[in-house]
């Protein structure tokens, strides 16, 4: 079997990683950390016009590629750079749900989201919900012709920058049934929505997010009643590859930055990386390395199966990717010593990268849960 790039996919991996080498460095992105949006206006309009976005859809949705291997050649330039823009959250998460359940009005807003005119977010995690999907207490009541939403929603990512969200609300069942959940597109500026924002540990903003009554139109709704569960977990399944993918690349930044500073640093008149017990040391993250990334082609190489064969192979990528990348994480911060804490040092936001990857959408633990469960069903 040849896991090569295609021609297309090598082109788009060689343009990100030339345009993010020339403008995304450390200090420019503790600056971008800094601001107020948590993003650059700037680097997001750079990722667009070199097609990036559209990369994530499929010709059909208005793009260029959109399987598995499109989704894990982009975020794994991503997880390299250490990029902190909000790519998962409005093109795989938002994105991905208005290509797939949309209606002809609604789709349209996927030309802006490739176009990088206009940011999504996805509330659908709750303070109580930890990484059920199906845990739902926010509830749609019908109103007339309408809908109307209470409930809260909690660590949503780029909540504030997004011109819609797109909400997960109960309308049916009980708080942990799969049936009952649907999506509605809510405007940002919807009475009755409250966002209060907070900068991430490693980059990027999220909110916590109230509904007090949000009324909507009952042209909202993203596909049918009560039957948004099944695009959810495809969605995610997306954005699970393309976490794998980012922690893939944030490894590969670790292990190299850490070469050059074992090649550098000399104690005794010769180079610490010449001394066998940190040699034998580097050795093992190598050897990690390659596990990770074999996890991430075989995840990103059954994207398309039926749900019980993705989300079982995902689920073994997440919790390998989970435990190889905290073992690059520390190994790369004790092999640097002090250095490797310092903020204006590279290592130090990518460390932080490989760990909190493993915080959304399920940690190792959880993978392992998930995959045990699933290889015996």
């Amino acid at each position: 079997m040849d896991f090569n790039l295609t021609g297309e996919r090598q082109m788009l991996q060689d343009t990100l990683r030339r345009y993010l080498s020339d403008k995304y460095g450390t200090e420019t992105r503790n600056t971008i950390i800094d601001s107020e949006p948590g993003m650059s206006g700037e680097i997001w309009a750079g990722l667009a016009e070199l097609g990036v976005l559209g990369a994530l859809f499929t010709e059909a949705q208005g793009g260029f590629g959109g399987q598995g291997f499109d989704i894990s050649t982009v975020f794994e330039e991503l997880g390299r750079a250490g990029v902190v823009e909000p790519v998962l959250d409005t093109a795989v998460l938002g994105g991905g749900l208005l290509a797939e359940l949309g209606d002809d009005a609604q789709r349209e807003l996927v030309e802006q989201v490739i176009g990088g005119t206009l940011h999504l977010a996805l509330a659908h995690g709750e303070p109580a919900s930890r990484f059920d999907l199906s845990r739902v207490e926010t509830t749609a009541r019908r109103d007339g012709d309408g809908v109307v939403l209470d409930g809260r929603k909690a660590v949503v990512v780029n909540a504030e920058a997004a011109g819609y969200l797109i909400v997960s609300a109960r309308e049916s069942g009980q708080i942990f049934d799969r049936d009952g959940i649907s999506l509605f597109l809510v405007p940002a500026d919807a009475a009755g929505l409250t966002l209060r924002g907070y900068p991430m540990f490693a980059g990027g903003r999220a909110a916590e997010v109230t509904l007090d009554g949000v009324a909507l139109p009952a042209t909202a709704r993203l596909g049918a009643a009560g039957a948004g569960y099944a695009a959810l977990t495809a969605v995610i399944a997306r954005a699970n590859v393309a976490l794998a993918a980012e922690a893939l690349g944030a490894m590969e930044s670790a292990t190299e930055l850490t070469r050059d500073y074992l090649m550098t640093r000399k104690q005794f008149g010769r180079p610490i990386g010449s001394f066998q017990a940190l040699a034998h040391r580097f050795s093992d993250l190598l050897i990690e390395l390659e596990q990770a990334r074999s996890a991430v082609i075989d995840a990103a190489g059954h994207l398309a199966d039926e749900a019980a064969s993705r989300d079982r192979h995902i689920a073994a990528a997440r919790n390998l990717l989970g435990r190889a990348g905290r073992l690059v994480a520390e190994e790369a911060i004790q092999m640097h010593g002090g250095i490797a804490m310092t903020r204006e040092y590279e290592l130090a936001h990518i460390a932080k990268r490989i760990v909190m990857t493993d915080h959304r959408f399920g940690d190792t633990d959880y993978h392992l849960e998930r995959f045990i469960e699933l290889s015996a069903a």
